[in-house]
């Protein structure tokens, strides 16, 4: 059995920010890697966020388990430093606009001559090529360009936004998966490569359901479906009305449905020739989520989820933020930890959903403040006398 975990003899250097590339690394420190995040004497974009009432949190929950350093990559000295980092390093990620680190003079071409071993991670909104290169990519314009506005809402009203930052975290997510199997080869060739990993298509995949409508009409442009299935091909498939609230119901072949009319003790619905096989139903789905509608909201959302549940119906109470914060089933996994924070006090903060065999979820440790291991890390681990880590600070180089 396993006894460590997968990446505790690795080193990453995290230039990541905001979103992308700060959760493909975080996802490597709870891997057991050794992070060290290096920021702008400024603090990076999400830290600096932090002034607004709760955005702190966010950089919180990215940056546990990771040490703080920061680094002037405008001045000759700071980007010398990040070559020593990289010398000694595994992974090198980013999340800069494409050609930022050329123009630093510390990209790949410079990097990869200072450490062959070195897997260098690229991660950005239209990738390191093609002619969207240099668009201006956040989560918000990602998700206009990549479609997923386009099929997110109800058809009567303008597109919106996917509520959470999807493209985003796709994008750490893929990040995450290319520096993997780039390390996976390095055992191999003992070589590095650099990854190139962008957030309009790790988005794509997503949109599935509402491509399958969109060839299977024959390319006509699919509506917004608000809460029913992507590609109008499931019914019951709704969020349908309690007495204190909602609760998503998705029926997948008959034996759902019979479960679910069972449950109704409406078993007379089963010879109506309305709602006789998959297609027929979705041909007639305003009547079905009628049907569905009204005998939902005679129920409080648990006790008709606790109803469903007992025929197996797959269904879930619609639960607002603070409910999930609290999610007893989370909170016993450690999947979610209430943490003391020595800035922002008491929060939650997630744990990696990948699980290692014999070992525990690392325990929590707190984002750090802002160079609070410069000397750790440049004194300690680069091997610099103290006088010269205190001359850096005073030069403006961290």
């Amino acid at each position: 059995m396993a006894s460590a975990y997968p990446l505790q003899s690795i080193t990453v250097v995290d230039l990541g920010q905001i979103y992308n590339g700060s959760y493909a690394t975080f996802l490597m420190a709870m891997a057991g890697a050794r992070v060290i995040k290096v920021e702008p004497r400024e603090g990076e974009h999400l830290r600096r966020r932090g002034n607004v009432g709760g955005a702190g949190l966010p950089f919180a929950m990215l940056n546990s388990n990771k040490q703080s350093v920061t680094l002037n990559l405008k001045q000759e000295r700071g980007r010398d430093l990040l070559f020593a980092m990289a010398r000694r390093a595994d992974v090198l990620l980013e999340n800069f606009a494409p050609g930022t680190m050329d123009r630093l003079g510390c990209g790949w071409p410079k990097l990869r001559t200072v450490n062959p071993r070195l897997v260098y991670a690229q991660g950005s909104g239209y990738g390191q090529s093609g002619p969207y290169r240099d668009y201006p990519a956040m989560d918000l314009t990602v998700q206009a360009m990549a479609g997923v506005m386009s099929v997110t809402g109800y058809a009567d009203r303008p597109p919106v936004k996917a509520g959470p930052a999807i493209c985003d975290f796709f994008g750490g997510v893929h990040l995450f998966g290319a520096v993997m199997a780039a390390l996976y080869e390095r055992e191999k060739t003992d070589a590095g490569r650099a990854v190139d990993v962008s957030m309009q298509e790790a988005v794509y995949a997503s949109l599935s359901s509402n491509l399958g409508l969109y060839f299977g009409t024959g390319g006509d442009v699919p509506m917004r479906t608000g809460n029913r299935h992507g590609g109008l091909a499931e019914s019951p498939y709704n969020v349908y009305p309690t007495r204190d609230g909602y609760i998503a119901i998705i029926c997948v072949g008959e034996t759902h449905w019979k479960s679910l009319i069972t449950a109704m003790g409406r078993p007379e619905l089963a010879e109506d020739p309305r709602f006789a096989s998959l297609k027929t139903r979705v041909a007639h789905m305003d009547d079905v989520d009628i049907i569905v509608g009204a005998f939902t909201e005679r129920f409080p959302k648990q006790e008709l989820f606790e109803l469903l549940l007992k025929h197996r119906v797959p269904c879930a109470p619609v639960r607002d933020l603070d409910e999930v914060v609290n999610d007893p089933h989370m909170l016993e996994r450690r999947a979610l930890q209430w943490i003391d924070h020595p800035e922002l006090g008491r929060i939650p903060v997630q744990s990696s959903p990948l699980r290692f065999e014999g070992v525990e979820p690392l325990p929590i440790v707190p984002s750090r403040r802002l160079g609070e291991d410069n000397a750790a890390v440049y004194g300690e681990w680069l091997g610099l006398p103290p006088q010269e880590v205190d001359a850096l600070a005073r030069d403006g180089v961290i």
